[in-house]
């Protein structure tokens, strides 16, 4: 829409010349009752206006049709006197009052400065005492004025702005002063506008308002503003017009931080709580040691008699085989026993009948994998992060469905940073010559599918002219600039965009297309352009339009920046399209790193799971038999097995899979899945120990009975785990939950059957000595026999030790070392303050995921956003929507605000009195309301407006248009003339028109009898981070519930990026609530299988300790939390169980052969929990640590940075804290607070049990104590 400056207009209507005169005295008296100009005497040009004529005579009682007119423009003040003005001016007066008049109007005070102002100016009878003539031209025997002084008080012009400087105009989303006063911060810029000479539009002579003046004779009128606030109702205004009129808003109950000094509440808390449990520590321990010396020196002679025997700090002795096997428990858990009859039926099922095991298996994974045919890759945005049946997601529909989707925005960033000393100004006449000739070619790209131009795809307002906001558009209407002049004229048109609108007609503020600057717009360090397209449903042919075309601007803008390169500059740019491609192109990037993490782990499979190298250098040709290579194979297939039958399966019932599903699968499954296989088959090693005798069927199947309940606690609680992240609705993480609880199942599956099967023919192939890859060649010379007595078992194909360097090292060093009973102090001391720090850190974690992390690193997208953080100085815009039937004056009254009957609080006010706190609000911007002025619209003071056949609408309407909307339309009538607002044009003589501003604010219900919907626009203040971005969007939340509190009307907010922040809000008590239900389940999971509360109990605080720890490293590291973190965080539950659960069922269950092995003086818990760590603790380094920490390692090399942030370091952390919480602090709790022990059934009928039995019979004859968990 078009608004000319208006000021400038009605000074037109004073004076115009064609031949200027020498400077002379053309107001040589100045007293009461006399003139400085009077009457229109001509036209300085063709297209000019009249001006009056200089006349320094005395005031002349008007005749009485310039009388009436007089006083119904200026008011009854008018009604006696001599004026100095004639009734041509004061028509042409009114004439040009009435445009301002619809833009400040609403506003009383304003309305009756501004029209007073000029009113006095062209008419007061004492002219000459505050008007000067200072320069004139002759037209014939005339001379009309060019310049003059006018003598205007400064407390009459700080009121005069004042009262007019917070009038709004909705239709464009602005301050009326941006279009009355070009914008001006103070009254004298305000004045200088109104006065400043300008061709064509503007004022065709200058009037300047000196703040003093020499003459005595001259002074400004005595005249006394009307304030928005006045005190006489007539020219108070309204708040939206006034912010001394509002009421004080309640105040906003700020999420503050509560704050210790420095730190927050919970890290003061976190460190005072360590800080007295490390000092009661240290004083118990002090007081101890005392009372030991005490007692050491009393009873000397009884410590000397006993000095053999052991101090309490001396755990280490001779051996005490006894006391050992007093230790062994003796009771049996039920479950755990019919779980060990069930695993060792399944493992002797498995190992019996391999071909039938591995061609269920089969069969059942490619049924399964036959749903790849229905996969289905989700990869909008939109989709991913925000459940279908939240309000965000539902909001949007209705927004789209109702208003349309949001308009495409294509924007670049021209910067002058290539040089080493920073950011310096872009802008000289060469460059925007250049970047016009850019622009130009943009507008005649042609899209090469459908053939599309940007005119055929782009938001037009008000004409045939596209939006297009760029810096070339302010000389857009000129023709072009001058090589001298373009810096005046740009901080002329960035002073009063109104002057310089662009073809689309509406202006565009500096903060719009220049960026960097403090002061002066020619010093900007960035250009920023916004191409707006409209937008339409993804499966329309219209989207299909502007998605090709917005290729083809992409590549010509990645052509455009070397271009820019050539020339010092950078261009950064982005098209709607942009973020939802370069998303996509991450996953290819990241492919490779999948391979060489499969590629990796298998090696270390063959290796880790092969004969030690000092056996293979004693005898090379073991190597050909007791290689692993089939077995890591194995291994690695069923984890592909898995994620494709997950994948498969999830397909079948319709769950879409996403790109966090297809990057991260495929390693936690080989992260979970290899390290069972490592347990099985070194307790298979152990059981070929232990039970030479038996077949090779029947050690496979005790060695799956033994590791098989672990197996089952580590897979049922990360399968349930995992599943739990399946209740939130937000796609991404629900989908993933569900795709990873499917493959980790499956896995655990078919590890204890399809791989049993594999081990047990590789069990039979070694013992006959056949080559690992070539099974037809038996390779004699690596056989060495062994006492057996079975015809499988003929020989072993090398003197094997019986344990392993690492086995002996965790054995005769480490276990024995940690639970010295100093050590143990010191563990859980150490282990407590790094829980301790880690919560301490929790507050420093950030939320959100900056959209740079999520992008492949190169991409062109990260310097866009870095650009647009760093010079963009607006918002986004943000609706307010309201499903309000606005047809009757109740509804109206709760969404209104220029009116005196509307709420004190309703929707329009409460916008108006939140932008004022814009650091509470981040709301910035004058609300475009369409109620308001579509009643103002039907004021038949505006003639031009709203009319019914010759005349305004309500011209003769009884009761008449007022402000207190009494008699305003309603139902059918306010649908009819809401109809013809909204398809009412904005022009010059009626800015109020509709059509443009309001054209799709709008929804009529199906049947036309009523209003459906309809929004009210405002925007954010600029955002710069992602808090800005997440706060931003909690606070619209607010504001609209609280509006929707006050009024009872149904508000709600959307803006376009608001449907990814939705998780935000909630993510916080989202993620707690699900560690805490997890944790909760693996409790009640590790109660059930271990038969023991307290050993549950220590688990879960372990695996609570080790997520906190995590935690607490992402807050150092950087890594924010969000939905992939989320989901991490989920992992690392899950994950950090499968580290302690073996160690834990161990500790439950021990071994007996490792129990009666202990040479140490370790009683009661203490010996389980070494038996625990000598049993599995070397499989829980090589088989779980070293593998996850393998596949760690390979994401380090990715070239997503999201990988990197988020996986990389998150996992890293896991891997470190996990394994140990598992191998240091586990082991240590449970022989200080481990729950009693039950009977291995796998431990019982070995030979090595044979002895043990007969030498405990004699102890208990014996013996009967009972020293079960002494300590």
């Amino acid at each position: 829409m078009r608004h000319h400056s208006i000021a400038p207009r009605l000074v037109a209507t004073l004076a115009i010349s064609t031949a200027l005169v020498s400077a002379q005295d053309y107001t040589p008296k100045h007293e009461q009752g006399r003139c400085a100009f009077r009457g229109q005497c001509g036209k300085q040009s063709f297209f000019g206006k009249e001006l009056p004529c200089v006349d320094n005579g005395l005031a002349q009682n008007p005749e009485a049709e310039l009388r009436s007119e007089l006083i119904e423009l200026c008011g009854e003040e008018w009604r006696e006197g001599p004026v100095c003005c004639t009734l041509p001016q004061v028509q042409a007066l009114k004439s040009e009052l009435g445009t301002p008049n619809t833009l400040i109007g609403s506003c009383p005070a304003c309305k009756h400065n501004f029209f007073n102002t000029f009113c006095k100016f062209t008419c007061s009878p004492d002219q000459s005492l505050f008007v000067n003539i200072t320069s004139a031209a002759e037209k014939g025997d005339n001379l009309l004025v060019t310049e003059l002084d006018h003598l205007i008080s400064d407390e009459y012009g700080a009121g005069f702005y004042d009262s007019c400087k917070e009038v709004k105009f909705g239709g464009a989303n602005s301050r009326a002063m941006n279009l009355i006063g070009g914008g001006a911060k103070e009254y004298k810029a305000f004045l200088k506008f109104l006065g400043d000479k300008k061709p064509f539009a503007g004022s065709p002579f200058q009037m300047n308002f000196p703040r003093t003046y020499d003459d005595p004779a001259m002074s400004p009128l005595d005249m006394k503003p009307k304030k928005c606030n006045d005190e006489d109702p007539d020219y108070r205004c309204v708040c939206v017009d006034c912010p001394e009129v509002c009421p004080d808003l309640p105040e906003v109950k700020k999420n503050r931080s509560c704050r210790v000094g420095a730190l927050p509440c919970l890290s003061f808390a976190s460190v005072f709580v360590y800080s007295v449990l490390l000092f009661a520590l240290a004083a118990l321990l002090s007081g101890h040691v005392a009372w030991k010396k005490y007692s050491m020196r009393k009873a000397e002679r009884t410590r000397l008699l006993h000095e053999a025997s052991h101090s309490d700090d001396e755990d280490e002795g001779g051996p005490v085989h006894s006391e050992a096997m007093r230790d062994r428990p003796v009771k049996r858990y039920w479950l755990n026993d019919r779980c060990d009859k069930a695993f060792y039926q399944l493992g002797l099922s498995a190992a019996s009948s391999p071909a039938l095991t591995i061609s269920i298996c089969l069969v059942v994974v490619a049924v399964l994998s036959a749903g790849w045919v229905h996969f289905d890759l989700e990869k909008e945005p939109a989709r991913l992060w925000v459940s279908p049946s939240s309000a965000a997601a539902q909001e949007k529909a209705y927004f789209d469905d109702n208003f349309g989707p949001f308009y495409r925005a294509e924007q670049a960033f021209l910067v002058n940073d290539t040089i080493s000393d920073g950011p310096s100004p872009v802008l000289s006449y060469e460059t925007l010559q250049w970047w016009i000739g850019v622009e130009r070619s943009i507008q005649n790209l042609e899209s090469p599918t459908y053939g599309k131009y940007l005119r055929d795809l782009c938001f037009k307002p008000t004409n045939d002219a596209c939006v297009v906001q760029s810096v070339s558009a302010y000389w857009g209407s000129k023709g072009g600039f001058g090589r001298e002049t373009w810096q005046d004229e740009l901080r002329a048109c960035a002073k009063s965009p109104v002057e310089c609108r662009p073809e689309f007609g509406q202006p565009i503020e500096p903060e719009m297309i220049l960026g960097g600057y403090e002061s002066d717009v020619a010093e900007a360090k960035a250009i920023t352009v916004t191409w707006v397209v409209n937008n339409a449903p993804g499966d329309t042919t219209e989207f299909a339009h502007a998605v090709d075309w917005e290729n083809t601007l992409r590549d010509k803008l990645l052509q455009v920046q070397k271009e820019a390169a050539d020339r010092g500059l950078r261009l950064s740019f982005n098209t709607e399209i942009s973020l939802e491609q370069e998303l996509n192109k991450s996953t290819n990037t990241d492919a490779k790193i999948v391979v060489i993490s499969y590629v990796v782990m298998f090696i270390y499979a063959c290796l880790a799971l092969g004969m030690p190298l000092k056996h293979i250098f004693r005898n090379p040709a073991v190597l050909l038999v007791e290689s692993k290579v089939t077995l890591g194979l194995v291994g690695i297939i069923i984890v592909l097995m898995s994620i494709c039958a997950s994948i498969g399966f999830f397909s079948w019932v319709g769950l879409k899979a996403t790109l966090i599903i297809v990057e991260v699968i495929p390693f936690i499954v080989l992260a979970v899945g290899v390290d069972n296989i490592f347990l099985i088959v070194h307790e298979l090693d152990r059981v070929n120990l232990s039970c030479p005798d038996q077949l090779v069927e029947e050690r496979v199947a005790r060695a799956l009975g033994r590791m098989g309940p672990s197996i089952l606690f580590s897979a049922l609680t990360e399968t349930v785990a995992f599943a739990l992240g399946a209740a939130v609705g937000m796609p991404a993480v629900r989908n993933f939950a569900a795709y990873a609880a499917g493959a980790v199942l499956v896995n655990a599956i078919l590890q204890m059957t399809m791989f049993v099967s594999f081990l047990a023919l590789n069990q039979l192939r070694v013992e006959d000595h056949r080559c690992e890859l070539w099974p037809w060649w038996q390779v004699k010379t690596a056989r060495v026999h062994l006492s057996s007595g079975n015809g499988y078992a003929t020989g072993r194909a090398s003197d094997i030790d019986e344990e392993s360097m690492l086995q002996v090292f965790i054995k005769n060093t480490y276990s024995t070392a940690i639970l010295a009973r100093k050590a143990k102090i010191i563990i859980i001391t150490v282990f407590l303050g790094l829980f301790a720090a880690a919560i301490a850190l929790l507050p420093t974690m950030q939320i959100g995921l900056d959209q740079r992390v999520a992008i492949p690193d190169g991409s062109y997208l990260i310097p866009y956003f870095n650009d647009m953080y760093a010079y963009f100085g607006v918002g986004p815009p943000v609706y307010f929507v309201a499903r309000e039937n606005v047809a009757q004056r109740t509804e109206q009254q709760e969404l209104c605000s220029r009116f005196t009957s509307c709420q004190q609080l309703s929707l329009t006010n409460t916008l108006e009195m939140e932008r004022r706190r814009p650091d509470v609000s981040y709301i910035a911007s004058p609300t475009a309301s369409w109620i308001d002025d579509f009643f103002l619209w039907l004021n038949p003071a505006y003639e031009t407006c709203c009319v019914e056949g010759r005349s305004a609408c309500f011209a003769d309407r009884d009761p008449a248009w007022n402000t207190s909307l009494s008699g305003m339309p309603e139902n059918e009538e306010f649908l009819h003339y809401l109809d013809k607002f909204l398809k009412s044009n904005a022009d010059e003589e009626c800015p109020l028109g509709g059509k443009a501003a309001y054209g799709q604010a709008v929804v009529l219900d199906q049947a036309a009898t009523g209003i459906k919907a309809s929004h009210f626009r405002t925007a954010h203040t600029p955002l710069r981070s992602q808090e800005d971005f997440i706060n931003a969007y909690s606070s619209a939340r607010r504001i609209a519930s609280d509006i929707s509190a006050r009024t009872g009307a149904d508000v709600f907010p959307y803006s376009v990026f608001y449907i990814f922040f939705d998780q935000y809000l909630s993510i916080i008590p989202l993620t707690a609530g699900l560690l805490s239900a997890a944790v909760g389940i693996i409790f009640v999971v590790a109660s059930v299988l271990l038969g023991s509360v307290l050993t549950a109990t220590v688990v879960s605080v372990t695996v609570i300790m080790s997520v906190i720890d995590i935690m607490g490293a992402m807050a150092v590291f950087g890594v924010s939390l969000n939905a992939v973190s989320l989901v991490n965080l989920i992992i690392c539950v899950g994950i950090s169980v499968e580290f302690c659960a073996h160690i834990a069922r161990a500790f439950t269950f021990p071994s007996r052969t490792v129990l009666e092995s202990n040479t140490n003086a370790l009683r009661g818990r203490d010996a389980r929990a070494w038996t625990a760590l000598v049993n599995v603790g070397g499989s829980v380094f090589s088989g779980i640590t070293i593998t996850k920490l393998l596949g760690v390692f390979v994401l380090a090399f990715t070239s997503s940075k999201i990988f990197e942030i988020y996986y990389f370091r998150v996992w890293l952390s896991l891997v470190v804290f996990a394994a140990l919480h598992a191998l240091v602090f586990l082991p240590v709790a449970l022989s200080i607070a481990g729950g009693g022990g039950y009977v291995d059934p796998e431990s019982e009928g070995t030979a090595a049990q044979d002895l043990t039995d007969r030498r405990w019979r004699a102890i208990r004859i014996g013996d009967q104590s009972d020293s079960e968990d002494e300590y």
